[in-house]
C-alpha cells in the first residue's frame, strides 16, 4: 500500500492546499513515503523542527522524520491558516495543534509553523517547513498581534 499512498501524494497538482493536506495526513499516519512525496526534489529544501537545527536536503529531512516516526505518528492538525499566494509559490502560516499521548492522558501543544510551496513540473511541492517551539495553550490573539521588530 505505500506505493499507492506515494502515487496519490505525487499526483497532487491542484493546489498548495492539496499538498499541505497530504503532508499533515502523512504525519498523522506516520507514512514517510507519502510525507516525502510532498517535498520538492530540490537540493536546497529545508526544514526546522521546534528547537532543532536547520535540515537541508531531502535526505536530512527524511532521516529526521523517520526518527520522529520511530516513536509513532505525529498527531498534528493545522488551523488558523494565513496564506500569501502567487502563480508559482505559496506561503502558509499555520497554528499546529499537536496531540501527545502521555501516561496521564492526551496532552496538547501548539506550534506556529510556516510552510512554503513551489509549483513544479510535478505539481505543488513543499520547499520549506519551519516550526517554532511549542506552547501549552493556543495564542488567543494570534491574528491580531502586532509586534515591533528591532
Amino acid at each position: 500500500m505505500p506505493t499507492k499512498t506515494k502515487l496519490s501524494a505525487a499526483a497532487l497538482g491542484g493546489t498548495a492546499d492539496d499538498t499541505e493536506a497530504a503532508f499533515y495526513e502523512a504525519l498523522q499516519r506516520g507514512d514517510i513515503d507519502a510525507l516525502m512525496a510532498c517535498w520538492s526534489d530540490d537540493d536546497e529544501v529545508f526544514c526546522v523542527h521546534p528547537g532543532g537545527p536547520r535540515l537541508v536536503g531531502t535526505g536530512a529531512i527524511r532521516a529526521a522524520f523517520e526518527q520522529m516516526f520511530a516513536n509513532g505518528a505525529i498527531h498534528a492538525s493545522p488551523a488558523r491558516v494565513r496564506k500569501v499566494e502567487s502563480l508559482a509559490s505559496a506561503v502558509h502560516n499555520v497554528l499546529e495543534r499537536i496531540e501527545v499521548l502521555t501516561p496521564e492522558g492526551a496532552r496538547h501543544a501548539f506550534v506556529l509553523a510556516t510552510n512554503v510551496y513551489h509549483k513544479t513540473a510535478e505539481g505543488w511541492r513543499m520547499v520549506a517547513h519551519h516550526a517554532s517551539p511549542g506552547t501549552a495553550q493556543a495564542p488567543d490573539d494570534l491574528d491580531n498581534t502586532r509586534q515591533t521588530l528591532h
